[in-house]
């Protein structure tokens, strides 16, 4: 498990939206609507348009963090790429840290027109390609079959069809194609969340939600699996950032373009129920010097594509040594 402290730079100043939000209406098909990425797109085009980006460009520290990782796991896997399809890729945390010896070029997809184009091609050691399509349809954009590797960092929790948006990955990967990606688990900012919700209790005599629901843990193997995918690798970590209070914590989450974008939403919450949960959050989570954490649980996945040169596990029963004589 890992700690990264980071001291947010913003001055504490009141906040009277749970996480600024805009009401667009969700799109419509035969998948469940969770999320309005609609909103979603707003609200990650603002984040980058708002102070020419530097706000944006300064709260990159949790992406580029689990950037980082996911490219230690790319590492250890033996293969160069032609080609890597980088999905939701917002303006390349991941893409910035490929080089030559491991692919030649770099295809980055993103629904944010706005956040895709946020840098430059100079920023980047390998050939970039960018794409400004949605996510959620993935087969729109890339052939069946077509692609080496995919990668996603930090962009699935958002998708309202996730086993949806995995098949069409594994459509989209040739044989033996790699699948790598991170993505927020359940576990994500629980003491924001935990803080808001007594809050709310308190002052207002119910909860809304004002963070998205995330994919628990135990669910992201059998998302995989059902998918298709083969070979799976799924792990743990946690990113854990240190804050002034919570109102900074509000402030970096909006210029992430993270804030809250659940259909039907609440777009207002009163002051005295942010100052309470504020002094809620420091009550229960502050640490000794008055700062306060938030925790971004990740949940790192592996997968490949079927093919028939992949190693196969032993028939059950087909060893040869005796598990006795070992230990």
């Amino acid at each position: 498990m890992s700690l990264l402290q980071v001291v947010a730079r913003h001055a504490t100043r009141p906040w009277t939206r749970a996480f600024a939000s805009e009401s667009l209406p969700p799109a419509t098909s035969g998948v469940y609507k969770v999320f309005d990425r609609a909103a979603k797109r707003k609200q990650r085009d603002r984040a980058v348009s708002r102070d020419a980006g530097v706000g944006s460009r300064t709260v990159d520290y949790v992406r580029d963090e689990v950037a980082d990782r996911m490219m230690e796991r790319l590492l250890d896997i033996k293969r160069k790429f032609n080609t890597i399809v980088d999905l939701g890729s917002g303006p390349g945390h991941f893409s910035k840290l490929l080089e030559p010896e491991k692919t030649r070029k770099v295809l980055m997809i993103d629904s944010s027109k706005t956040t895709l184009n946020r840098d430059r091609d100079e920023e980047f050691e390998v050939e970039v390609e960018r794409v400004h399509a949605d996510e959620e349809n993935l087969l729109d954009v890339l052939p069946r079959n077509s692609q080496e590797a995919i990668v996603s960092c930090l962009s699935l929790h958002w998708v309202n069809d996730l086993p949806g948006v995995l098949v069409q990955i594994k459509e989209a990967l040739k044989p033996d194609g790699l699948f790598l990606g991170a993505m927020f688990g359940g576990d994500t900012l629980f003491e924001l969340r935990t803080a808001l919700q007594l809050a709310e209790v308190d002052r207002e005599g119910g909860i809304s939600p004002h963070i998205s629901p995330m994919t628990d843990t135990k669910d992201i193997s059998n998302l995989l699996s059902r998918a298709g995918f083969t070979l799976l690798t799924v792990d743990i970590d946690e990113v854990r950032v240190g804050y002034p209070s919570m109102w900074e914590l509000l402030e970096d989450l909006r210029d992430m373009g993270e804030s809250n974008a659940i259909v039907g939403r609440r777009h207002f919450l009163h002051r005295d129920t942010l100052a309470a949960a504020s002094a809620i959050y420091k009550e229960l989570h502050g640490n000794e010097d008055g700062s306060v954490p938030a925790t971004f649980q990740i949940i790192y996945m592996i997968g490949w594509k079927p093919s028939l040169n992949q190693p196969k596990p032993l028939e059950r029963g087909s060893a040869q040594t005796n598990l006795k004589d070992v230990l």
